[in-house]
C-alpha cells in the first residue's frame, strides 16, 4: 500500500516557542562574538604584537572566546518574536481555526493514509471472474470494474480508484451485496449509506459549525478509523433521497451533496464543512444504487450514466441458491427443494426471498432431527 496525502494543509513544525526562542537566544550571541572578532581585528591590525614576543600569540585577543550575556531587553524581543513565529506558522497552516480537539483528530492524517492497490492484472481477472460467477446478471456493471481495474495496474495508480457507477435496475437483483462483495474482494473499507434514513447530506459529508448536530461526516470518520484513502461508499435508494432544505433556504440534499465528491478534478480538493479544511478525496469510489432515474437531478446523471441492469429470470434465481446452498453446505434434498420451489413460483420472485428461503433451511438443518 502506497502513502496518500489527503489532508491538504500544511503542519506546523513541533518546535515549540522555548525552543524557539534559545534558537534566536544562540544566533544572536553568535552575531555578537563575530562583531566582537571584528573589532578585536581592526584594533590588532593597528598595533599588532611582536613576532619576537614569546607571549604574543597566548596573549593574543583573537584567541579567545568572549562570553555574551544577553540584555533583559534582547530577551524580550526574543520572546515576542517567537510568539510571532508560531502565530504565523498556525496561520499558514489553515489550522488555526479549528479546537485542539479537532486537531488531534486531525493528526492521524498527518503523514498520509494508505492506498490499496491490485499486485497484477491477474488479480483483477480473478475478481472480474469471481463477480460475473456469482451475480451474472451484473455483468454490465462487472465488466467496467474489471477494466478500470485492469486499468489501475496497467497505468501505475498509486491506488484502486473505480469510476462512479449508478446501479439503475429493480429492487431485490442485489446491486448493493455485489457493491459489498467488490469491497471485499479488493480488501478495501466500505460504507453503506441508505438513502432513505440519511436523505440529507449531513450524516456522510458533515455538518457545519453552528448546528446543534455538527460533525465530520461518516466518510471522514472512516477515513481516520481505517487510515485508508480509497474505500468503497455505497449509497441505496439514491433516488428516494429527496429534497432537504433548511430553515435558511440553503439546500443540503444527499444527491446536491454529491456532485462535488463525483468529479475527480473538484473531489482532490474538497473543503470539509465541519472542519473547513480542504481534503482529496479523488481517490474514494462510488456505487450508488437506483430502482428508477427519473427523480435524479441531471447534473448528477451527466457525471454518472445509468447501467442499466435486468430483471432476474428463474435461470438466475436457481443458479445462486445452488452456489449459495453449496457454500453454506446445505444437504442436496434441501437445495433442490428450494430450486423447485423458484420454479413452481407463479411470480417473480426476489433475491432477497431466496436468501430467505437459504437461511430457512440452514436453520432446519442446523436444529435437532426428529426420529
Amino acid at each position: 500500500m502506497l502513502r496518500h496525502k489527503i489532508l491538504l494543509v500544511k503542519y506546523p513544525s513541533d518546535e515549540t516557542q522555548k525552543s524557539i526562542e534559545l534558537r534566536l537566544s544562540e544566533h544572536l550571541k553568535t552575531l555578537r562574538r563575530a562583531m566582537i572578532h571584528v573589532e578585536l581585528d581592526a584594533l590588532l591590525a593597528e598595533d599588532p604584537p611582536r613576532p619576537a614576543d614569546p607571549k604574543a600569540v597566548a596573549d593574543n585577543p583573537r584567541q579567545m572566546a568572549p562570553i555574551i550575556t544577553l540584555a533583559e531587553a534582547d530577551c524580550r524581543k526574543i520572546t515576542r518574536r517567537a510568539k510571532r513565529l508560531i502565530e504565523r506558522r498556525e496561520a499558514a497552516s489553515g489550522l488555526a481555526h479549528l479546537r485542539k480537539e479537532d486537531r488531534d483528530r486531525l493528526a492521524a492524517l498527518r503523514d498520509g493514509v494508505n492506498l490499496i492497490r491490485l499486485p497484477s492484472e491477474h488479480r483483477a481477472d480473478e475478481i472480474a471472474a469471481e463477480l460475473h460467477a456469482e451475480y451474472p446478471w451484473m455483468a454490465p456493471a462487472t465488466e467496467i470494474i474489471w477494466h478500470a481495474l485492469r486499468k489501475s495496474v496497467c497505468e501505475g495508480w498509486p491506488g484502486v480508484r473505480l469510476p462512479p457507477l449508478l446501479l439503475d435496475g429493480p429492487p431485490g437483483i442485489a446491486k448493493s451485496t455485489w457493491a459489498r462483495h467488490l469491497a471485499t474482494a479488493l480488501r478495501m473499507p466500505s460504507m453503506s449509506v441508505e438513502a432513505t434514513v440519511e436523505n440529507a447530506s449531513f450524516g456522510v459529508l458533515g455538518c457545519q459549525r453552528g448546528w446543534g448536530t455538527a460533525g465530520p461526516g461518516r466518510l471522514l470518520q472512516l477515513i481516520l478509523q481505517e487510515r485508508v484513502g480509497n474505500p468503497i461508499v455505497v449509497i441505496d435508494e439514491l433516488e428516494k433521497a429527496g429534497r432537504v432544505t433548511g430553515t435558511n433556504g440553503g439546500s443540503y440534499d444527499l444527491c446536491g451533496g454529491l456532485l462535488p465528491l463525483l468529479d475527480p478534478a473538484t473531489a482532490s480538493r474538497w473543503t470539509c464543512p465541519y472542519f473547513q479544511v480542504p481534503f482529496d478525496l479523488g481517490q474514494v469510489s462510488w456505487v450508488m444504487t437506483v430502482n428508477a432515474t427519473r427523480p435524479l437531478p441531471e447534473p448528477l446523471l451527466s457525471r454518472c450514466p445509468p447501467i442499466r441492469l435486468p430483471h432476474l429470470t428463474t435461470r438466475d434465481l436457481t443458479g445462486f441458491a445452488r452456489r449459495q446452498g453449496a457454500r453454506r453446505a446445505l444437504s442436496d434434498e434441501s437445495i433442490e427443494v428450494i430450486v423447485e420451489a423458484i420454479q413452481a413460483s407463479a411470480g417473480p420472485i426476489s433475491l432477497r426471498t431466496v436468501m430467505r428461503m437459504i437461511a430457512r433451511a440452514e436453520t432446519l438443518e442446523a436444529g435437532p432431527q426428529w426420529h
